[in-house]
């Protein structure tokens, strides 16, 4: 039997004073920490960094939800590290990010340092209807920042992966709430040099790493469109992921343009990218009681 993880969720909707300055601690020193592995120990490349640091510094009560790809275990907090190190060490301002919990959660300690860091325990084929997404839809309606890695494991192969429908639930609820949330992808490259996924696992110096932020991805008017078709909650979801898997994987080609200009291609995908004209995945089949809510395609998170 696993950790029990019931505790934790519950207590980031109720911290209490001494919970929010352990949290705030927490999230400054492994923010300024990853800030001096990137960008100070490494040499790392950002292109259109400025859309970040906007999407971060946005109006007050904007959700904002990034999306990125998944190659390394430090890809979260290490993508941070190219902040401005007066945002790392804002605990109100920096992002709540979807950890597996039989990964970051296995005991007390792991529990409390990763619940303290704003991390939130998702449980991997529980579906997008578990207290995690619950959670994060909660955080976006209060317009905090959200990260999450669609793929929903580490690729580390660097396959071609079918994002998972829990991205499109963050979107379509918070929708649903009033607000949609500014959507920013970012495709990386090189975290998995930095620390590789295999022994000994540990960080690696002086290497080559690339961010390329792009731009908030105009999703009003697809939501629009969902809503006068009358579209069900599962397509509502559907649609929207596949919109920002398209989008990731749009930007993952500019990157990787810019680093054939810069002179270190990183090595290719072992399977080629999506046509953005290939079909979309068929609509799972109804459940036989009528609802959308557990369906086999949605227990991925």
């Amino acid at each position: 039997m696993g950790y029990n993880i019931g505790w934790i969720i519950p207590r980031l909707r109720n911290p209490g004073r001494l919970w929010n300055c352990a949290s705030s601690i927490t999230v400054a020193v492994v923010g300024l920490f990853s800030k001096i592995i990137i960008e100070f120990l490494n040499k790392t490349t950002v292109y259109n960094r400025e859309a970040l640091a906007r999407a971060v510094h946005r109006p007050q009560g904007v959700p904002l939800l990034t999306v990125s790809n998944h190659h390394s275990c430090f890809d979260d907090p290490g993508l941070w590290g190219v902040l401005e190190a007066r945002t790392l060490v804002s605990g109100a301002r920096m992002r709540w990010a979807l950890a597996a919990h039989d990964i970051c959660f296995t005991n007390a300690l792991h529990a409390c340092f990763f619940a303290l860091g704003k991390c939130v325990p998702v449980v991997r084929g529980a579906g997008v209807y578990q207290p995690a997404m619950d959670f994060c839809v909660e955080r976006l309606a209060l317009g905090e920042w959200v990260h999450i890695f669609p793929e929903g494991r580490v690729n580390v192969e660097k396959d071609h992966i079918r994002f998972k429908w829990g991205v499109g639930r963050l979107v379509a609820d918070s929708w649903a709430r009033g607000s949609a949330p500014l959507v920013v992808p970012v495709w990386h490259e090189g975290l998995d040099r930095v620390l590789p996924n295999v022994e000994p696992y540990r960080l690696r110096l002086r290497k080559r790493l690339y961010l390329c932020v792009g731009e908030p991805i105009p999703l009003l008017p697809l939501l629009d469109r969902l809503k006068s078709a009358n579209a069900s909650e599962e397509e509502t979801r559907r649609v929207i992921t596949e919109r920002i898997q398209d989008e990731l994987y749009r930007l993952r080609e500019r990157a990787r343009t810019l680093l054939k200009r810069a002179g270190d291609p990183m090595p290719p995908d072992t399977a080629p990218p999506a046509s953005p004209h290939a079909p979309p995945d068929p609509p799972p089949a109804p459940c036989a009681n009528g609802t959308d809510r557990h369906s086999e395609k949605d227990k991925d998170v």
